[in-house]
């Protein structure tokens, strides 16, 4: 009950996941340790993979828009920087896989933090607006550095991982579990820094800007923190998929990449990680699986989010329980004995 006499509810699929959260995790982990073995068709890893990757940059964006407040349209120029960086040190200096993903994280973080400071001044569509040249910039200088990144002929050839020597490809499965391990990694890297102090100043930023800053809350350096950790994230990804496609061009990070992101962040639910998840499986699987709409998916995207925005606003998995703040574990406990009664 709350102050007001109130008793709290849970959605029902809320209620069953705590009722059942153990299992249903054993259920998830076994899945995707098995998933490899049982289905072999190099095709259908492909598109796992590219999944994994599309959610580490769904998680990345999530940071920025789903748990700060700022929407970005260019965040594709991050994941470009993280896939250039990394593929043009393997490529043209030999460097291997872990050392250029590195790089491409560290030059992407720097040029977040300069795409923050717009955000001293302008919010909302302005900041939209800015990102979205960003955006166009990263791809326009792509296509004429030409003695750098190879211009319209972009990148080919990009070597896999490697770890002690063995090549992580798709055939081998390393591919995949390198993705799954880093949707781990950044999953629980999300999950902490929300329950941190810093996550709790980003919701705050979020639900209202100008009550943070009479709170003491030093808005601006959250907002530059978000920038920076978002990019970096991104990049982390871009490197990833680059490996795992073996080619880029500019066209590759085009205005249509940050559209696919930000629609799996709104599509899943902004500011879960569960919803991130989702949002990628639908909107990279539905199209692998009718390629005969591929020319139409921009279409049936935003139709999507035009109905996900009518009908269901917070998103597919973007539910919250009327809970009012954190329960502790005994709380939680009580609760589900109540659910099961």
């Amino acid at each position: 009950m709350d102050k007001t006499g109130k008793k709290w509810k849970l959605s029902s699929f809320e209620s069953f996941a705590w009722r059942n959260a153990k299992l249903l995790w054993i259920i998830l982990t076994v899945f995707l340790l098995m998933l490899p073995f049982v289905f072999r068709n190099p095709y259908f890893l492909t598109v796992v993979a590219k999944i994994g990757c599309y959610i580490i940059l769904g998680l990345g964006l999530n940071l920025l828009t789903g748990y700060t407040g700022l929407v970005s349209l260019g965040h594709a120029g991050f994941v470009a920087i993280g896939a250039y960086t990394a593929s043009l040190l393997s490529v043209k200096a030999g460097c291997p896989f872990f050392p250029s993903m590195l790089a491409g994280m560290l030059a992407a973080a720097l040029i977040g933090a300069l795409m923050g400071l717009p955000t001293l001044r302008v919010t909302g569509t302005y900041l939209s607006i800015i990102t979205l040249g960003f955006g166009e910039i990263v791809k326009m200088v792509l296509m004429n550095w030409q003695s750098v990144t190879n211009g319209t002929l972009g990148v080919k050839n990009i070597p896999k991982p490697q770890i002690f020597g063995w090549k992580l490809t798709t055939a081998n499965h390393g591919m995949y579990f390198l993705i799954l391990f880093m949707i781990v990694l950044i999953s629980l890297f999300c999950r902490s820094l929300m329950r941190s102090k810093t996550g709790r100043a980003l919701r705050a930023i979020r639900e209202d800007e100008m009550a943070s800053t009479m709170m003491g809350i030093p808005v601006t350096a959250y907002k530059i923190l978000a920038f920076v950790l978002s990019a970096v994230i991104c990049a982390l990804g871009g490197a990833l998929y680059a490996s795992l496609i073996g080619y880029i061009d500019p066209n590759t990070f085009n205005f249509d990449v940050s559209t696919l992101i930000l629609s799996i962040v709104i599509l899943g639910g902004m500011g879960t990680l569960r919803g991130i998840y989702v949002g990628a499986i639908v909107l990279i699987a539905f199209p692998e699986l009718s390629r005969s709409l591929m020319k139409y998916r921009f279409v049936l995207y935003g139709a999507i989010l035009v109905l996900m925005m009518r009908f269901r606003p917070s998103g597919i998995l973007g539910w919250r329980s009327s809970l009012p703040y954190r329960l502790s574990g005994n709380v939680k406990k009580k609760l589900r004995k109540e659910a099961d009664a």
